[in-house]
């Protein structure tokens, strides 16, 4: 814990409190607090220095400090008018999210206050450490519906917005910074989880220890919310007890009990029972770790995290299938896979008859529907879809003679299963589509497949444990192994029909471009 908090440097014009945010630059012997640009904040600031006649009148006003003053109370309140009631009327060169911006320069205006606050605070109590009194003004400002309220309640006439907010965000970092609510206990419960897997990262821990530990402390925190916080045998004033082994084993009982539960993580299923004493030791490595997460007030990733609170994880959606399969063959990577994939499509096309052309134009070009196409033609409907079935699978088993997936989908399930089972990568979709089969299993294969790739235990005491035979479980790891190449194969026909739908209709809908050129689409085509 430093003695003395580092001296914030002043920015040298005005304008710039409006774009930097401030950032811990750790040297030999001590830390320095300097600012940091956000670009796309700046780059703001000069459209409307450059667009906007009275905001570039309030920075040409000259060095006088009191002029400057004047010039920044009034930027203050030109970028509140803006948050608060869109006003004045949007012009045409300004963004569309003009308002946004605005909320967003006005928190890096609060940046200033932020460090004012927690350096009254600190000075008056220096229980913690003052980066962490930093984080929890920053907390405020960048809660944007929090935000919004306090500076709904300020007046313009009575103080600057600097004086007002540093007087709120010190009475609230005040309230926070009260001893019990610096219970290490308080800090692994209140943290989210969104938190605290930015702060092992920062930590040095990674999959799949962060699902484990995120899972270990959803049941930890129901454990001791029972037997602690809401015990009244507690003395008030002692909220925030040391929990003792018993609360432990029953925590790790509850996460023994549904780890294979669909619930689960994957990286949970695929992982061993746990103790309680692991257990602990995985909510101390927590509370390390957010303890030591505050202390670099670098907004880069914390800072998202308070910006971005309640945002899960987003998953890649399906796109061209070569982006998401792994291929051996150097002459097949994407790039290559992708003009290939154009070009055997496009001879194809052209191996049609004039009919199938034509249905491919009204179907995927005009958007008509089988029962107008099949009035048309003068045949019924069924005809019309059997005959779209027929052109769509024979343009699936082109993309097949790519790389043909059964060929390599048996290679890539076993090299899977060996090195990514454990830490399986959720932006890609094999991946994925291998999770989401293995939370499938019988609960006995599952805790066999944790067993043999997870644990890489010896297979006879894996026979041991599971009391069967080593046949049996050669014979449980290939039925296994052919179920997630099933699925995978099954997956790898979506994708390509999927990808196949969207590229018939950006071609046919090319020829509804070009509808006086009296020609057939294979040659609009090409």
């Amino acid at each position: 814990m430093l003695n003395q908090i580092p001296t914030l440097p002043n920015p040298d014009y005005f304008v710039q409190r409006f774009y930097l945010y401030m950032v811990v630059d750790q040297k030999v012997s001590r830390a320095v607090i300097q600012w940091k640009p956000e670009l796309h904040l700046q780059r703001n600031i000069k459209l409307y220095q450059i667009k906007h006649d009275y905001f570039s009148r309030l920075l040409n006003q000259g060095s006088d400090a009191r002029k400057e003053s004047l010039c920044e109370h009034e930027m203050v309140q030109f970028w509140i008018d803006m948050a608060l009631n869109d006003f004045p009327a949007k012009q045409a060169w300004e963004p569309e999210n003009r308002v946004k911006k605005a909320w967003e320069h006005l928190t890096l205006y609060c940046e200033e206050s932020c460090y004012r606050a927690a350096s009254q605070v600190w000075k008056d109590s220096k229980y913690h450490c003052w980066e962490e009194y930093i984080f929890l003004a920053r907390c405020l400002i960048y809660n944007t519906e929090k935000f919004q309220k306090i500076l709904a309640k300020y007046d313009t006439r009575a103080s600057s917005l600097h004086t007002y907010m540093t007087e709120v965000l010190r009475k609230t970092i005040k309230d926070e910074g009260v001893v019990a609510k610096f219970s290490k206990w308080r800090l692994l419960s209140k943290k989210s989880s969104k938190e605290l897997s930015e702060a092992l990262i920062r930590y040095g821990i990674f999959e799949p220890e962060i699902s484990r530990f995120l899972f270990a402390r959803k049941y930890f925190k129901q454990v001791y919310q029972i037997n602690k916080i809401q015990n009244p045998a507690n003395r008030s004033g002692q909220r925030w007890v040391e929990p003792d082994s018993n609360d432990f084993q029953e925590a790790a009982r509850c996460y023994n009990g549904e780890k294979n539960l669909a619930i689960a993580p994957h990286q949970v299923a695929a992982g061993k029972k746990v103790t309680g004493e692991e257990l602990q030791a995985w909510m101390e490595i927590c509370i390390a770790a957010l303890q030591k997460y505050p202390n670099s007030i670098n907004p880069s990733i914390s800072l998202e995290v308070l910006s971005a609170s309640g945002r899960e994880i987003e998953f890649v959606g399906v796109s061209h299938p070569s982006r998401h399969l792994e291929f051996e063959d150097s002459s097949l990577e994407p790039g290559n896979i992708c003009k290939q994939t154009e070009t055997v499509l496009i001879t194809e096309l052209l191996a049609l008859n004039p009919d199938q052309q034509e249905l491919l134009y009204l179907y995927y070009g005009l958007g008509w529907n089988q029962k107008e196409i099949a009035a048309k033609f003068a045949v019924t409907q069924s005809a019309i879809a059997r005959r779209l079935q027929t052109i769509e699978k024979r343009l699936v088993n082109t993309l097949y003679t790519l790389k043909s997936p059964p060929q390599w989908v048996t290679s890539y399930v076993k090299t899977w299963l060996e090195s990514s089972y454990e830490t399986p990568k959720y932006t890609d979709l094999i991946h994925v589509v291998l999770v989401a089969t293995i939370k499938k299993l019988d609960v006995k294969v599952k805790d066999l497949l944790h067993m043999y790739y997870g644990q890489k235990l010896d297979v006879n005491i894996i026979c041991d444990r599971l009391g069967i035979t080593l046949d049996e479980v050669t014979e449980y790891l290939q039925k296994t192994q052919y179920q997630l190449e099933t699925a995978l194969i099954q997956e790898i026909d979506v994708m390509l029909k999927k990808y196949l739908n969207i590229w018939l209709r950006k071609m046919c809908k090319h020829h509804i471009s070009k509808p006086n050129q009296k020609q057939n689409i294979l040659e609009t085509i090409c």
